[in-house]
Formats: C-alpha cells, sequence, structure tokens
C-alpha cells in the first residue's frame, strides 16, 4: 500500500522502515545543523525524537535554521521542530526538554532511552557530557564539529575523532577525549580552514565571537549525520 515512506521503503525495505519507527533518537541543539538533523529524521520514518534545546528562534536564524520563519520567531526552538515534525508525520513521538544541556543538569536525560544520539550543539563542555554520558549508556553518538565560518559543505568528512585535522573544535574534543580514555567516536567535521568574519553583526557578536554562517554549509553537515544516523540504525 502506497504511503508517505513508500519511496524510502524502496531503499531500505519493510523492515529497514520497522527498524526506524520503533527507534527513539536524541538531537542536541535544534539549530543549522540539528534542526537539518530532526527534519531528515522525521521525514524517514524514524518513530520517536527527542528535541533538547533552550533558545529562541531569531531573526539571525533565517538565513540557515530549517526551522526559523518569520512566523516561528520567538518560539522556543524545541517547540518549532516539534510543529514541524508533527506537519510532517503526525505519528511521530516528540519529547522536548527546552533546557541548555550541561553537567549541572544532565541528569533529567536518561540516555539508556536512546537508539542513537545526535550531538549538534556548540558548547565544549557539554558535547563532552553527551559523548561521555552516551558511551557509558552503551547508545551510538555521532557528534558535529565545526560548521561556522566556512563555505565550502564539499569538504565535510564523517570519520573517528581520532582521525580528524584542520578543524579547531575536533582539535579541542580530540584532546578532551584523549584525557578521558574515550574512544571510537563518530564525528562529521570539515578540513575547510574557517574563514575570518568581516566584523561583527553587534557589540554583543563581537564579545561572543558569534562565527558567520550560510544556508548550505550547516545543513550539509545534518544531512550526512542525519544519514549515519539512518544507516547505522537499519544494519
Amino acid at each position: 500500500m502506497v504511503n508517505q515512506f513508500s519511496r524510502t521503503e524502496l531503499l531500505i525495505g519493510c523492515e529497514g522502515m520497522k527498524k526506524l519507527a520503533y527507534s527513539r533518537i536524541a538531537v542536541f541543539g535544534i539549530g543549522g545543523v540539528g534542526g537539518y538533523i530532526v527534519e531528515a529524521l522525521a521525514r524517514s520514518g524514524v518513530g520517536a525524537i527527542d528535541l533538547i534545546d533552550s533558545d529562541k528562534v531569531a531573526l539571525t536564524n533565517l538565513n540557515r535554521q530549517i526551522i526559523a520563519t518569520h512566523k516561528t520567531i520567538g518560539m522556543l526552538k524545541v517547540d518549532a521542530a516539534e510543529e514541524r515534525c508533527l506537519e510532517i508525520n503526525p505519528e511521530i513521538k516528540i519529547t522536548k526538554f527546552p533546557i541548555f544541556y550541561s553537567k549541572e543538569n544532565a541528569d533529567l536525560i536518561d540516555f539508556s532511552k536512546y537508539d542513537y544520539v545526535a550531538d549538534a550543539i556548540d558548547t565544549v563542555s557539554s558535547k563532552l557530557e553527551i559523548i561521555e554520558r552516551a558511551k557509558k549508556a552503551g547508545v551510538p553518538v555521532i557528534s558535529s564539529m565545526g560548521a561556522g565560518n566556512k563555505m565550502h559543505p564539499e569538504l565535510f568528512e564523517v570519520a573517528d575523532i581520532s582521525k580528524t585535522s584542520v578543524c579547531p573544535l575536533a582539535k579541542v574534543i580530540r584532546h578532551e577525549l584523549k584525557l578521558r580514555k574515550i574512544k571510537d567516536v563518530k564525528v562529521v567535521y570539515s578540513k575547510e580552514f574557517p574563514i575570518k568574519p568581516q566584523g561583527e553583526i553587534d557589540e554583543q557578536s563581537a564579545k561572543k565571537q558569534i562565527p558567520g554562517s550560510n544556508g548550505f554549509v550547516p545543513s550539509v553537515a545534518g544531512l550526512i549525520i542525519a544519514g549515519e544516523i539512518i544507516r547505522d540504525l537499519i544494519k
């Protein structure tokens, strides 16, 4: 019988679709990268997605975040993503955590419930906490490295963190994981050297060193991550 996932089923079969339907995935960070992860997972037939992000959709998100429209400005990103997912698949189960994930509130999330964890946040300490918790729970995790200040999506690669190079964020994460004796972490990273931003948006962005971004680099990173998750789940 024809349904909204019929074209996907042609590629992965009935059993593959069942595996996705019974999978629960956590996506940390629903921004330029994470929004596209969520979108692709929902369109692929994943049955349950947990959304973790404390931010609201802002005007400057419109250039790259799939959940950002003039209609959603001011909404919590988890709410905007939930609304979009339910419009794609009314049967999908969405669980929202409108929090800034950190070591202090990490116990709010039970990693043992997940079949896969996607890390698409920017904060180093939180990324490390996610990876460490996923590893302890025995849950596969994939982490996005730096996607800001870049113009070449074709330079993204999937690799173990130990095999990364060039990316400044990957260098930090690689070092910190080595100190924690954590191995075998799949990441998506770019060998493109970061571009220096041409000025700042405002005083606040200057203080925070907010990176430049666009609509075609973070999105590709997110779709690569979603593809890795889907292929791993149906093995």
